[in-house]
């Protein structure tokens, strides 16, 4: 558990997964801009690590906390770290996931084979790997991993009077890739929509997965837990902003940028991919809020 020095007055952010890529330049951004900011990672070492590295730049108002985003624990000591040192939470922003596959050829994947449609999706044999396990993880953390955390600090984010929630998405979570007809009218339904419904429709993805009926029931082929996940956090991001009409709830494509997730490919730098949350992030307090922006302008879901 970091040490805290008084924070005073400051408005503070949380930033999961802030130890490296976007999440670190998000963090690096938002402290530049005068908040106190938390980073969190799920590995105590990299996380500390991380946080020398801001501190060495000259930021001081920069913390860090273990989390994992997938143990209730985990989550729940974070939220009583952020309590009694902050008393209060301004800003969360959800960034911490994984891609739900595995790049088995980095070079063929860097060459374009990672981004074939779904109609061609037997040209990704030998780059990339997906299985059941990897899509279980990949929606229990992108999406159960961040509406768990959410709700966990959501009682800390009432008490400011200038809350944010920032979820990072991708193209990948548009309703452009589900072809099930009914998923996509359920998700895309904000005056009906439910935690619940937004549930079903993940474990009835993962159900079909299991089973292999991915293509007989209109769900993505390719990378297809990452967009499942980021399509439940596009439609709860919508759910949020709905039912906390206080709160600016917004999600985010920050661009395509050299991560992890990308194998390091993309035009963007992690610097340039957090310029877009971080605009979220410091919206004004008459600011739009249930929107999803593609890098810095607001799309279609």
């Amino acid at each position: 558990m970091a040490e805290t020095s008084n924070p005073s007055v400051k408005r503070c952010a949380l930033v999961t997964g802030g130890n490296k890529g976007i999440g670190f330049e998000i963090c690096r951004k938002l402290a530049a801009n005068g908040l106190a900011v938390i980073s969190t990672a799920r590995s105590e070492l990299k996380g500390r690590e991380a946080l020398e590295k801001l501190q060495a730049s000259g930021l001081s108002d920069v913390f860090f906390h273990q989390l994992d985003i997938k143990d209730s624990a985990s989550i729940a000591a974070l939220a009583k770290f952020v309590e009694i040192n902050f008393r209060t939470l301004d800003i969360l922003v959800n960034n911490a996931a994984i891609p739900g596959l595995i790049i088995v050829s980095p070079e063929k994947f860097i060459d374009g084979g990672g981004f074939v449609n779904d109609e061609n999706a037997q040209l990704l044999k030998g780059i990339i790997e997906e299985d059941y396990e990897l899509a279980e993880d990949c929606l229990r953390t992108n999406y159960y991993g961040a509406k768990a955390v959410t709700a966990e600090l959501l009682p800390l984010l009432k008490l400011s009077d200038s809350a944010r929630i920032v979820n990072m998405t991708g193209t990948f979570g548009e309703l452009k890739w589900i072809c099930n007809v009914k998923v996509k009218a359920e998700l895309d339904d904000v005056e009906n929509l439910t935690e619940e419904k937004i549930d079903e429709i993940a474990e009835w993805f993962l159900r079909d997965f299991k089973e292999n009926k991915l293509k007989a029931n209109g769900w993505p082929i390719k990378a297809s837990a990452f967009k499942i996940s980021k399509a439940a956090i596009n439609a709860y991001t919508r759910l949020l902003a709905r039912n906390h009409p206080n709160i600016s709830v917004n999600c985010v494509h920050p661009g395509y940028v050299q991560t992890d997730i990308t194998s390091g490919t993309g035009p963007l730098t992690p610097e340039e991919g957090a310029r877009a949350p971080t605009m979220v992030a410091l919206l004004p307090n008459n600011g739009p809020s249930g929107i999803y922006f593609s890098e810095m302008q607001p799309s279609d879901f």
